[in-house]
């Protein structure tokens, strides 16, 4: 079983990264070897993430997923295929035990994190924890979100700075959160591409900032972040979920390398 020492290094960041959502099995294992050969040569231990299916959309006609077990079955065969860890967003205490049968990584979404059921279920599969920080919550409040999962047993447990809520449709990171957050013991993550989203558009789609993407990156692992979180896509603009703010996998490569000479720089 994976677990956070696994993925903890010294000398360089972490990475969850894949698609928003698991659209078809050949697209999830292409980005899935692609990121792996990257992340190998690099150094960088990868979690390769995907949604089986997307809960909060905005709009009822937006994409959900191709279906549940279909979804969490690819996600099985890129853990298998490649010998890597995988990473999932579960929304209800039920889904829970479903999931762990397929991921090593259960994602607690940002607007669920005070959810103690859905806390404590997670918890309780022995799988690692990631819990995204809620947008309208301060730093030291993860603590408590944490802390349910220690108390339920299990201490695999990360935390992910995501943005905060500044006005009605634009998101801030506050770095100060990062080592914030790292002072409760656990390890931070800095979610990159989700801290770039606008949501609220009157469109009912939401916008993002992709332009960013690197300014942001840079910025959290010269604070000292200990992981690293993005949303990547062969073609964004064909993506069914959160296309307007994940990065295109052509640029991710240049990207890390840069991340990387950051880390060590450090």
């Amino acid at each position: 079983m994976t677990t956070i020492s696994d993925l903890r290094r010294k000398d360089n960041f972490f990475l969850l990264a894949g698609p928003c959502v698991i659209e078809g099995e050949e697209m999830a294992l292409r980005i899935a070897e692609r990121v792996m050969t990257i992340t190998d040569r690099l150094g960088i231990p990868y979690v390769f993430k995907g949604s089986y299916r997307k809960a909060n959309r905005s709009r009822l006609d937006s994409f959900i997923g191709i279906g549940d077990e279909k979804a969490l079955k690819i996600l099985g065969k890129v853990r298998d295929t490649f010998g890597i860890p995988v990473v999932t967003d579960i929304h209800s205490a039920e889904e829970a035990a479903m999931a762990a049968g397929y991921v090593d990584v259960l994602q607690i979404p940002a607007f669920l994190c005070r959810q103690t059921d859905l806390l404590v279920a997670a918890a309780r599969t022995g799988k690692i924890v990631n819990i995204k920080k809620g947008q309208f919550l301060s730093p030291g409040a993860m603590r408590f979100a944490a802390n349910k999962v220690v108390e339920a047993g299990n201490d695999q447990v990360m935390l992910t700075e995501r943005g905060t809520t500044f006005g009605y449709q634009d998101l801030i990171v506050d770095y100060r959160g990062i080592p914030e957050m790292q002072t409760l013991g656990f390890p931070v993550l800095l979610d990159v591409t989700h801290s770039l989203q606008q949501p609220n558009q009157t469109t009912g789609v939401t916008g993002g900032m992709p332009q960013l993407i690197e300014t942001v990156a840079k910025a959290g692992v010269a604070v000292g972040v200990d992981g690293l979180f993005m949303e990547t896509h062969e073609d964004p603009s064909v993506a069914k979920s959160d296309g307007a703010n994940m990065l295109k996998l052509d640029l991710l490569e240049d990207l890390l390398v840069k991340l990387v000479r950051i880390r060590k720089a450090l």
